[in-house]
């Protein structure tokens, strides 16, 4: 597939990715039973993970939406800006962080911080890719999806310089 200036192949497809989020899910609902957390969904690569998630997600519970950014074209620039904010109150809460990759961790780690500060009683991580080799700053991630090579990705929400959101499937860039 063509995406732009960039050639890509299939690494994950939509049977393999809606398996794994009903799993996702069906631990969750296990794990969060009489807690009724509050769900944070980072956009804009999370939409879709966040939208198929919730839709197995059977116990009492919220979802809120925000915005920060530390891409450019295929490379993280290791800077997490804010773009739209965290709006409700997480005080004594139960967050549980929505996130479509996990690579570096800067904005996971950026967000933590951001969150114990705010007095969240307990916050959990729920990522549909994790990129173990691309690591710089260690977070938990206690519901993963799949763990993927250090490969720039793109499709179910990722996207490559705002395109390739829309596709089912996972893509990896062809070098």
């Amino acid at each position: 597939m063509k995406i732009k200036d960039k050639h890509f192949k299939v690494l994950l497809d939509y049977e393999q990715i809606s398996k794994r989020v009903m799993e996702l899910a069906a631990a969750i609902n296990h794990d969060y039973e009489g807690k009724n957390p509050l769900f944070i969904a980072i956009m804009n690569g999370a939409f879709m993970f966040a939208a198929d998630l919730m839709k197995h997600v059977h116990i009492p519970s919220e979802i809120t939406f925000i915005k920060v950014n530390s891409y450019q074209a295929t490379k993280s620039t290791g800077n997490v800006k804010e773009l739209i904010g965290l709006q409700e109150n997480i005080f004594k809460r139960n967050l549980i962080i929505i996130e479509d990759i996990v690579d570096t961790g800067n904005t996971i780690s950026h967000l933590l911080e951001d969150f114990n500060t705010l007095g969240a009683d307990s916050i959990e991580i729920v990522a549909l890719l994790h990129k173990p080799e691309a690591v710089k700053k260690k977070v938990a991630i206690k519901y993963q999806g799949f763990s993927i090579p250090n490969k720039f990705v793109v499709g179910y929400g990722l996207d490559y310089d705002g395109y390739g959101r829309n596709t089912r499937d996972i893509f990896e860039l062809l070098e």
